[in-house]
């Protein structure tokens, strides 16, 4: 007889499908026997089957068909009301994810899908990996950090072509043609042979880059599909590239990724996600997690110079450390891997001394790692105490305004209140991981008392770990 399927429904772009692949290869171990179904947007997966781990894709176009299955389980990673509506309508024996009642009101399933949807616009202090946080409802952390990746490999030294994709979803997180041109004219001198990469919609960028450039360039922008990129960056030495989807597939190949880490994204969310590749990143304040640029233009973007970057790169690929010591001025080096419980991090290669901003994030990691049952309440306190002996200014902040929340909350439990907005707004920064999180469970179970009990109960536990 066979087994009920596991149906995931990821309707989002390329990068975010790429991000589900350790997913499904988990599903397959904590299911064994059960086939792993995907809907996806047809021109996403179609091009990425070759290299997809073992699932049957369903076109969003033809979704209707799973209605007739009964499933093992059901992971709606999309944010579409479309997505939410379809798993509402499944028969399956778990459901994660968002999924839109019979009422019309989208709820969320999963702790750590809520942690998600709780960071949309609140991400400084956010270290989890979206490829993470796909999985962490369902795959048991014990897998997690059993599982190895391949790094990235080496080709030989005479090998000297380096890739360099152009483009991005947005304007804000890709550099200038200008700057692309000089990178181009930088690897040159140093005895590289630059080669441009693109989409469709990149074909004009790559003419324009090599015509300011105007030394020799192969320029492959708009030629290739993403199967023919995926072989063809075999070939590269590395390949640099801003935050997009064809970073992931270079990664997810083992091609070196230098990923230029620039406008409204956060790497601890979206960068490469096998070890041993490489981020770099502006260490202005408002850089350090980027939902929106709110600024009036992307200052962000100008600490990125040719020079430095391809220094950069020739240092990686020579596999030396000078990048290392190289004093980065305003910015940041790091190198992903992963942490202790084998969740993403990433390491900064040129920093001494850390900021509150990086104790304050480990904390909230550990915290909400301690609240979902990853790790003890020890583990939550000791992060805790690194974060409140170098930083006890920030960390008695924080602790003082816990009573005030213990207060709203505790009124809101016996009144049944819905605290107001200002409320949410007027929250210190530092404690925004938390009132995000909290708002939206609230939120999520129409402000029951059940609601309100287990935020009291969260609302304890900081209390138990920050004492």
């Amino acid at each position: 007889m066979s087994k009920r399927p596991v149906l995931i429904l990821q309707m989002q772009r390329m990068g975010d499908l790429i991000l589900s692949f350790p997913l499904f290869l988990w599903l397959e171990r904590i299911f064994p026997g059960h086939p792993v179904w995907v809907v996806a947007e047809e021109n996403f997966f179609r091009p990425l089957m070759s290299i997809s781990p073992r699932a049957t894709y369903i076109p969003w176009n033809r979704a209707s068909v799973v209605k007739k299955e009964k499933f093992e389980a059901v992971i709606n990673l999309s944010i579409r009301n479309e997505a939410a509506q379809l798993a509402y309508s499944l028969d399956t024996e778990t459901l994660l994810g968002p999924f839109m009642d019979a009422d019309g009101s989208v709820r969320i399933k999963g702790n750590w899908q809520l942690y998600r949807a709780a960071i949309v616009q609140n991400n400084r202090h956010n270290l989890f990996h979206w490829a993470d946080l796909n999985a962490l409802d369902i795959i048991p952390l014990s897998l997690m950090q059993k599982t190895g990746w391949p790094v990235p490999r080496t080709l030989s030294r005479g090998s000297k072509r380096v890739g360099l994709f152009l483009g991005a979803s947005e304007i804000s997180k890709r550099p200038t043609v200008e700057f692309w041109a000089g990178l181009c004219r930088e690897f040159l001198n140093r005895g590289f042979r630059p080669v441009l990469f693109g989409g469709p919609l990149e074909k004009g960028m790559g003419a324009e880059v090599a015509r300011i450039f105007g030394g020799p360039v192969l320029d492959m922008s708009g030629r290739l599909n993403l199967g023919e990129l995926a072989a063809v960056g075999q070939s590269l030495q590395i390949l640099i590239t801003p935050d997009t989807g064809p970073m992931h597939l270079a990664s997810w190949t083992g091609l070196k990724v230098l990923n230029l880490s620039m406008g409204n994204v956060n790497p601890h969310e979206t960068g490469p996600y096998q070890p041993g590749n490489y981020v770099l990143r502006s260490n202005m304040s408002c850089a350090r997690g980027c939902w929106s640029c709110t600024r009036d233009r992307l200052y962000c973007h100008d600490v990125f110079t040719p020079a430095k970057v391809a220094f950069i790169a020739g240092s990686l690929i020579r596999t030396d450390s000078s990048a290392e010591k190289m004093n980065l001025c305003g910015q940041d080096l790091y190198r992903s891997g992963r942490n202790s419980h084998g969740l993403y991090s990433l390491s900064c290669l040129n920093k001494s001394k850390f900021s509150a901003n990086f104790f304050l994030s480990e904390f909230w990691s550990s915290f909400f790692m301690y609240i979902h049952g990853l790790v003890t309440v020890e583990t939550a306190s000791a992060s805790w105490n690194k974060f409140q002996e170098k930083y006890p200014l920030p960390a008695g902040k924080l602790k003082k305004h816990l009573p005030l929340l213990g207060k709203q909350f505790s009124r809101g439990l016996f009144k049944g209140q819905i605290l107001a907005d200002e409320f949410w707004d007027s929250t210190p920064l530092i404690l925004r991981s938390f009132t995000g999180y909290v708002h939206l469970l609230l939120q999520n179970c129409d402000y029951s008392k059940k609601g309100w009990s287990e935020v009291l109960n969260i609302l304890e536990k900081l209390v138990q770990v920050s004492s």
